[in-house]
């Protein structure tokens, strides 16, 4: 970071401290353990590092920049509510509280409210392009526990897995085959999952899945293998199928006009379940997919 961008982020961890990383030394405690982060950006790439101020008013970088691009979708790396969607210095910033720890983000054009609650992963805003110290479009992720500065690479998570037993039959694995699910159709996303103004009752709630702009009639696919748990009206949801994919995680494909599979059927990754429509309470023609986890909506551009 050069000298300016330095003094800036001194400057506004003084003046606003609620909405930065906050002043303060590195303590020992701060390696303290922590829950896993999620990654705020779809794309993994850091950087300049954290590198905390030698002393409480120095220079330093008092968080980790993530690479992007102007646009991208930022997201909560933990579950929590919303203390701050501002500017601070002139730049647009985002706190989130976790409770035992804060999470910062910057520059971002904020889509929640202070007091939100939000999901991880969920989608708090887009990457901007202006007030970034980086060569290019980057995210400035900040971590903070009290006044104390404590690096975010610590606990975000670089890759999912999980403990199986070594005795008996294997688990069934995921539902692709690096965990994630494959999309159901082409288009641009119209609406992403998370806090909006609802566009037919003007009612600000949260926008349980992601909507995808694409023609009435176009096939829809199964994101992963699973079983037609259901298939017809949902009321607002218009015409829908929900598939099963495990235990615990289903989706679900809404505002059909047509469906092609009967409830407790098998169906591969790829099969066509129907064809988009504009069914229920819909605007126009597209496709809103959902993906319940343990019986909580999630963002399902995390896992597509």
């Amino acid at each position: 970071m050069d000298p300016m961008h330095r003094r800036l982020a001194t400057a506004t961890a003084t003046a606003v401290s609620v909405a930065t990383v906050g002043l303060g030394l590195l303590p020992l405690s701060a390696v303290a353990s922590s829950e896993p982060w999620s990654w705020p950006l779809d794309r993994q790439s850091v950087g300049e590092r954290f590198d905390p101020p030698a002393d409480r008013y120095g220079a330093g970088h008092r968080g980790v920049d993530l690479a992007g691009t102007v646009g991208d979708p930022v997201r909560a790396v933990a579950p929590g509510r919303v203390t701050f969607a501002g500017r601070v210095g002139g730049v647009p910033v985002v706190t989130i509280d976790h409770g035992a720890e804060r999470s910062t983000y910057q520059p971002v054009a904020a889509t929640v409210r202070v007091g939100d609650a939000v999901a991880a992963r969920q989608v708090i805003g887009t990457l901007l392009g202006e007030h970034s110290h980086c060569p290019g479009a980057c995210l400035h992720l900040g971590r903070r526990a009290g006044s104390d500065y404590r690096d975010p690479l610590d606990v975000l998570a670089r890759a999912r897995f999980r403990l199986i037993s070594p005795y008996g039959t294997p688990p069934a694995p995921p539902a692709g085959a690096d965990g994630t699910l494959r999309r159901p159709v082409g288009g641009p996303v119209t609406s992403p999952f998370g806090m909006r103004v609802h566009p037919v009752t003007g009612v600000r709630k949260l926008h349980d899945g992601t909507d995808f702009g694409v023609p009435c009639g176009t096939p829809v696919h199964a994101a992963a293998r699973g079983t037609v748990e259901s298939s017809g009206d949902a009321g607002a949801y218009g015409l829908r199928v929900t598939l099963r994919h495990g235990p615990a995680l289903e989706t679900s494909y809404a505002h059909l006009s047509a469906a092609s599979v009967p409830v407790g059927s098998t169906v591969a990754v790829g099969d066509v379940i129907g064809r988009s429509g504009t069914t229920g309470m819909s605007t126009g023609c597209h496709l809103h997919v959902m993906v319940i986890d343990a019986g909580t909506p999630v963002d399902p551009m995390s896992r597509l």
